[in-house]
């Protein structure tokens, strides 16, 4: 057969090309996600293709392949990362696939100490400790974890509400596993090896389905409007734009907005990220004149509230008192920078959101003791471009009249952390109010997965979402995670909806992430073994 025969290592370069093309077919936006089901079999079958006494270097010649592989995945589906900066983008798809790289080889290393039986399930327990592990430290970049795959096809998972986005990584990789063990130990070609993963697909999806038309939505109703301004973040925003819209001209673009959808019920105005372009001195934001006229604006509706984005620093006395983040200029001495979530209420009091999950290589220098040559990579977004300063807690606004709606002021990039978003409803959020600007990724499928994913948010934690981006795509989605309202791209745009404030918890909004943990001390144990082993293997040998 071909993975047994030793001149069929022409069919590698085939194989790792395959592979990632089923993996991008199968990936938002692109409409056929049942392509992610047979993604990984060309990589299972290139294992076993080299697993020939012919191959002088196998472990060598996989890793070649398997890169390969990540590579151009990595490529097909983040090209658009790019489009900001260059050399930028071209680092985030090069370090990415390498790091796809680490839980393949220890599945290959691990497959040829101990055999098939447990090769193929830890494969499964190395790339989930990895997905895992790739959501928390500071080169953290989760886009393509297997789970999110499966974002535009809410009815799909609606299981999601127990296990999270890391429920469906199992799912793609065992079903991925069952297909190629079908094809890869069936001489006879026999049907019966692929009923189970066939049914491995057809179950979940049908109980899915059930759950869909089944769900009711909970929560009492609020009206809330989300406001999408469509100003150029390259050429309009910033001051060093070439068709720099002045501060004062952006915010009557927002508040005009604003005000041709608010009606007398309308509880909450949600404005996207740095929606505000001055940088605002926090113990001094009450001075701002332009902080005076939103006042002004909230307080001519009553039961108003707003929700905004905006950049933030605060001052610190001296080194000692600054935090690790902390910058340092002659005129200010240390300082921090934020990227902030501002609440305004009816009454005019202000509550800050320091957005704290960030984006490496753009609010975040990972790891500056021993990446700082990094820093010529950084991708420019305007505003300001280093490390910023994070907080602990997940801050939830509640409204100043009856405590709802309670807004989750989840910022841009923190909204593919399924984990991360659930410390808000932990926290009391009965709605997540995602505020972002995509406008960096032109008209490319960034801003579209970036909004598909917002649909997972809703299944886990069963709460309704207003989307206000400045450019992109703004609107709300259901509690089951079917989109109610969206603005076109690159239009200016305000819509209003009535949302429903589900204050219960499910599974997943309770515990958070408990897949990768678990996968983490089983691949923690499996290396033990591995190393175990390999060091009483080599007593014997000498």
């Amino acid at each position: 057969m071909l993975w047994k025969a030793a001149n069929n290592r022409k069919y590698l370069p085939l194989l790792a090309i395959v592979a990632a093309f089923l993996l991008w077919l199968g990936w938002p936006t692109k409409p056929i996600p049942l392509f992610l089901f047979v993604g990984l079999v060309p990589l299972f079958l290139t294992e076993r293709i080299i697993e020939h006494p012919s191959f002088t270097r196998p472990a060598a010649t996989f890793f070649k392949y398997s890169y390969f592989t990540f590579l151009l995945w990595n490529a097909f589906t983040t090209y658009w990362v790019s489009y900001s900066t260059l050399p930028g983008g071209i680092a985030a798809v090069l370090c990415n696939a390498l790091l796809m790289c680490i839980p393949a080889m220890l599945f290959f290393f691990t497959k040829r100490r101990f055999g098939p039986k447990i090769g193929y399930p830890s494969f499964l327990v190395y790339w989930l400790a990895f997905e895992h592990f790739h959501l928390g430290w500071d080169l953290t970049w989760p886009w393509l974890t297997f789970g999110n795959g499966f974002a535009q096809r809410p009815e799909w998972v609606q299981w999601y509400e127990f296990t999270g986005f890391m429920g469906g990584s199992v799912w793609l990789i065992l079903v991925n596993i069952l297909f190629f063990k079908a094809l890869a130990d069936n001489p006879t070609k026999n049907w019966k090896p692929y009923l189970a993963p066939v049914l491995l697909i057809v179950i979940p999806i049908a109980i899915s389905y059930g759950m869909y038309f089944s769900y009711e939505e909970k929560g009492q109703p609020a009206e809330v409007v989300v406001v999408q301004p469509n100003i150029d973040p390259y050429k309009e925003k910033f001051r060093d734009g070439e068709n720099y819209i002045p501060i004062e001209q952006q915010l009557a673009r927002l508040l005009v907005l604003s005000e041709s959808q608010i009606t007398p019920k309308t509880k909450l105005v949600v404005w996207p990220e740095t929606a505000i372009g001055s940088n605002y001195q926090e113990d001094q934001i009450h001075l701002y004149p332009d902080i005076a006229q939103l006042k002004a604006f909230v307080a001519k509706h009553p039961g108003l509230d707003l929700l905004t984005g905006i950049n933030s620093y605060q001052l610190y006395p001296n080194k000692e008192a600054a935090t690790v983040s902390a910058r340092f200029r002659e005129d200010l001495g240390y300082y921090d920078v934020f990227n902030t979530g501002m609440y305004l209420t009816n009454q005019g009091q202000i509550e800050l959101y320091h957005k704290s999950k960030l984006v490496p290589g753009v609010e975040k220098l990972p790891y500056p003791q021993f990446f700082k040559f990094l820093g010529p990579l950084a991708i420019d977004l305007g505003g300001m471009v280093g490390t910023h300063g994070t907080q602990e807690e997940r801050t939830v606004f509640f409204h100043s009249g009856d405590k709802q709606p309670a807004s989750a002021p989840v910022i841009c990039y923190e909204s593919i952390y399924g984990g991360y978003v659930s410390e808000y409803v932990r926290n009391g959020a009965s709605l997540i109010c995602i505020i972002t600007n995509d406008g960096w990724w032109s008209d490319s499928p960034g801003y579209k997965q970036h909004l598909q994913y917002a649909v997972l948010r809703a299944i886990e934690n069963r709460r309704s979402v207003a989307r206000a981006a400045n450019t992109g795509i703004s609107g709300f989605i259901s509690q089951r995670g079917d989109f109610v309202q969206k603005s076109e791209w690159w239009k200016q745009a305000a819509l209003r909806d009535t949302v429903l404030l589900n204050t219960d918890l499910t599974l997943y909004s309770r515990t958070g992430e408990l897949i990768g943990p678990a996968a983490q001390i089983l691949a923690g144990l499996l290396l033990l073994a591995l190393i175990i082993h390999k060091l009483i293997y080599r007593k014997r040998t000498v």
